[in-house]
């Protein structure tokens, strides 16, 4: 009687444990490299709440700004070995990883204009290269909003002759470094949790950026010029682990789903609102001049940076930088 009772005493705590055990929320980390406050990191944070909120809390979201867990060099190989499950980094960062397309994006004054980078983002084109992750383990999710990116210095950088042996920090990305070897400065890939100190030793002598950013990480307390030159669009790609990814549940997924959708929503309606915010402060606090190019300064930089074009065309693809040039252009008309 009493091992009939046990027997029946060990098969209810094993059902317990069971249950409660499948009642435990999934759970996702959530890594990315800036402050809370930037575009990114609000839309993180939004996912977090959408997410847990859509799933009935049945998905716990655990963010992780300003690079508490890993740095730009270390973040997606950590995702693809599924340390963490969600990122949201910088378009240059495909590049390295082998989808060199991305770097479409990063092609001096490609797109003039926010609608132009949306029009690009949600287009068959945009979409084909998220969808070109996959067979490295990533589920392309979302394109997320920033900033068009500028320079920052010790000298106001009004033409490219005043690049001449500039160390500038930049992303790993060849399009960039070629850009950077155009304008006359020394290109040099840097983590970007590691930039506020390299500028403020010397290490490096500019940056190359986006205004929330700069100021979120006060990068413009240890520079004396922000030139506004807006020559390229500094976005991010949504991504999670594809294996983690396709083995949620279906509902859990749609869940998750309509969460990115909402939360990239989210990061459109606040991104230029931030980015102008930025530039106001940074301007307020008088701690750097800001620089606006002429048309004729704005020329000259044209000018300097047209042959980057046919110089990694055999890297990113001519048909695909034409692809794009079509879909910017389609919105002109």
């Amino acid at each position: 009687m009493l091992r009939r009772f046990m027997a029946g005493f060990g098969l209810a705590c094993l059902l317990t444990a069971t249950a409660t055990q499948a009642a435990d929320p999934i759970l996702i980390k959530f890594s990315h490299v800036v402050a809370p406050d930037a575009p990114k990191g609000r839309g993180a944070d939004k996912f977090k709440e959408l997410a847990e909120k859509y799933t009935d809390g049945r998905v716990k979201v655990e963010v992780y700004p300003n690079s508490q867990l890993y740095k730009d060099k270390e973040e997606i190989e950590a995702l693809q070995l599924g340390a963490v499950q969600m990122l949201a980094p910088s378009l240059a960062k495909f590049g390295p990883l082998g989808a060199k397309e991305f770097e479409v994006y990063d092609l001096p004054f490609l797109m003039p204009d926010v609608d132009a980078v949306h029009r690009v983002f949600e287009s068959a084109t945009g979409k084909r290269l998220l969808a070109g992750l996959e067979p490295k383990g990533i589920k392309g999710l979302a394109y997320w909003d920033n900033g068009f990116r500028v320079f920052t210095a010790n000298r106001p950088l009004r033409l490219p002759s005043d690049f001449f042996g500039l160390k500038v920090r930049i992303q790993s990305s060849k399009v960039l470094e070629t850009q950077m070897r155009a304008l006359g400065g020394v290109p040099q890939v840097m983590a970007f949790s590691e930039v506020y100190q390299a500028l403020q030793t010397g290490v490096v002598d500019g940056s190359e950026v986006d205004r929330t950013n700069i100021y979120t990480q006060k990068l413009h307390e240890v520079q004396k010029a922000i030139t506004l030159s807006d020559h390229g669009y500094l976005g991010y790609g949504v991504i999670a682990n594809k294996a983690f990814w396709d083995n949620l549940p279906p509902d859990i997924r749609g869940h998750l789903e309509r969460a990115v959708v909402d939360a990239t929503a989210h990061v459109r309606d606040i991104a230029h609102k931030l980015d102008v915010e930025a530039e106001a402060a940074i301007k307020a606090s008088g701690k750097t001049e800001l620089v606006v190019l002429t048309a004729a300064e704005r020329a000259a930089w044209g000018e300097a940076l047209k042959p980057v074009y046919a110089q990694v065309e055999g890297r990113v693809g001519k048909a695909l930088i034409e692809e794009v040039r079509g879909v910017v252009a389609a919105g002109t008309k």
